[in-house]
């Protein structure tokens, strides 16, 4: 059974400085053990300064980079060279500063890539990669102001959905069309770490910790088999009544 537990932090900076020497710590204390982890990045203002912050950590390196299967909970199904795409990002902030393995890290497809425009055949491919391998060690997600995850947003036909992943369509937050892990997946990771800052996220930290309904709020269906961690700055954390 799962435990949850919500640590603050001051201000979205210190919130990604420390999130990035928690992934640090817990990636090495896995490959202390022998195995290979596997994580899923998320992307969002705070999730790509985290990765920022690791990159710029002077601990970055205590990590075997070329050992770490890396995917990620969602992403935008627009051409490779988008801006927008969460992959892209973290190339740019992290991944291409670090020596990967790039046979290990698992990119969902682009609108241009090996399936063209068909979100279904891009998806199912993902589920394969997935598949590959045991469950995620730690699937990191940030949050909407709404209660979304990943891509999946309330009472859209993703919350209800228990393939691995999905291609997402109609989204209400462009772009509207993603490929998404799905909450059966992400529930299937031993820690979940929910990534949140800003005031407009308060109301919604708040519910999620309260036992909303994950149809309502996707958030709150978001915890891992061991740990679902709670990473928030002060501002998000407003609505919560801290003892």
């Amino acid at each position: 059974m799962t435990t949850t537990q919500v640590v603050i932090y001051p201000t979205p900076d210190l919130l990604a400085a420390a999130t990035a020497a928690r992934l640090i710590t817990t990636l090495v204390d896995i490959q202390a053990t022998g195995r290979i982890p596997g994580i899923a990045l998320t992307g969002g203002g705070v999730g790509t300064k985290m990765l920022v912050a690791l990159n710029e950590s002077s601990a970055r390196d205590a990590v075997d980079w070329s050992r770490v299967d890396i995917f990620w909970g969602d992403e935008r199904f627009v051409p490779e060279a988008d801006p927008e795409r969460n992959a892209g990002q973290a190339r740019e902030a992290l991944l291409d500063h670090i020596p990967v393995d790039p046979k290990r890290v698992h990119e969902m497809a682009p609108s241009d890539g090996d399936f063209g425009t068909d979100v279904d055949a891009a998806a199912a491919a993902y589920a394969d990669a997935v598949a590959g391998r045991e469950a995620l060690d730690l699937v990191m997600l940030g949050m909407g102001g709404e209660g979304h995850v990943a891509s999946i947003f309330p009472l859209s036909p993703a919350v209800y959905d228990t393939r691995s992943v999905v291609a997402v369509r109609d989204c209400p937050k462009p772009p509207p069309t993603r490929i998404s892990l799905t909450l059966p997946t992400i529930r299937q990771a031993t820690e979940v770490w929910m990534i949140t800052a800003a005031a407009s996220k308060a109301e919604a930290v708040a519910s999620a910790l309260s036992g909303a309904a994950e149809a309502d709020l996707p958030a709150a269906g978001a915890t891992g088999r061991s740990r679902t961690l709670w990473l928030l700055d002060k501002e998000s954390a407003s609505g919560l009544k801290v003892s």
